[in-house]
């Protein structure tokens, strides 16, 4: 990363986050005394998941298990049918998972250093980074999509932040970075915000940037990103996934195990039917067989 790249990197801290400390929306895991269990359970939650989507859940969460060892005590059905249909139902499996760890060997308190959180079942390097920052406020360079893309744009003067890169992405961050703790946590923070609700993927509202002034694709002219793109989720409709998350209602809807004849009903196909539910049977997200009936996991 040249000199130059570095100073545009730099130059955007400022003025994000005069504008993230006005403009910031009031969401639970920005409070004031949230606990730190509560943003691990609201990183793994927001994964591909909607905001909007994402807070009643978490607060009905919290209110059940407010700490890890509470969510280790239930069975692991529990937690999954209690992920309702937020999407992506192992994530359910490993927080209870990572809830059972940090209950027996972190005595019930979310790990703080970076190394203990990727060790963590489930816990990838962002998640890790994401409470380091945002419940302890340690100082680490944090990207996720958005973050990435407000980098490719503002600083490298590309419309597309294209695969990630964590040798690229991370260093790139970090130049973004003050030096002082608690305004890297929050320029963590205001990246993300401007990346989920102003420098979006389509049509973003660069007349409401607060860093326009700064940002090298405007300066450019905003040039047709020509270079390698992201690979882009498939389609839900019909998909494998959407057979899954099907079976998945009917096991999650039943205290006693489901027919393979209910769920013949959910979906027409047998082939795709049986492939869905092979793969929840391998992920461990449903347990049986033909002749006991299928249900959640029991632990």
């Amino acid at each position: 990363m040249d000199d130059a790249t570095i100073h545009r990197a730099a130059a955007i801290s400022s003025p994000l986050l005069a504008w993230y400390r006005r403009e910031a929306r009031d969401l639970p895991w920005r409070r004031v005394g949230f606990p730190a269990w509560g943003t691990l359970v609201s990183e793994i939650m927001l994964q591909q998941t909607q905001v909007a989507r994402v807070v009643p859940r978490l607060e009905a969460w919290l209110t059940r298990w407010p700490t890890p060892a509470d969510l280790a005590a239930s069975p692991p059905a529990d937690a999954v049918r209690a992920w309702d249909r937020l999407g992506y139902p192992r994530r359910a499996l490993a927080l209870h998972a990572a809830a059972t760890v940090i209950a027996e060997r972190h005595g019930n308190v979310v790990p703080r250093d970076v190394d203990d959180l990727l060790a963590l079942p489930g816990i990838g390097d962002y998640t890790a980074r994401a409470v380091a920052v945002f419940a302890y406020g340690d100082r680490h360079p944090v990207v996720d999509v958005n973050v990435r893309r407000v980098l490719a744009r503002a600083v490298l003067g590309q419309g597309e932040p294209g695969p990630a890169k964590a040798k690229q992405d991370l260093p790139l961050m970090e130049a973004t970075l003050p030096a002082d703790r608690d305004d890297a946590a929050a320029t963590n923070a205001a990246v993300m915000e401007l990346g989920a609700l102003v420098c979006v993927a389509r049509s973003p509202a660069c007349d409401a940037c607060p860093i326009a002034d700064r940002c090298a694709w405007r300066a450019a002219g905003y040039p047709e990103h020509d270079g390698p793109r992201a690979p882009k989720q498939s389609r839900f409709a019909g998909s494998d996934r959407q057979v899954r998350g099907m079976i998945m209602a009917e096991l999650r809807a039943s205290d006693v195990p489901v027919t393979p004849t209910e769920i013949a009903m959910v979906w027409p196909d047998a082939g795709q039917r049986d492939r869905a539910l092979a793969s929840l049977l391998h992920d461990g997200l449903a347990e049986g067989d033909d002749l006991e009936g299928y249900r959640l996991p029991r632990g």
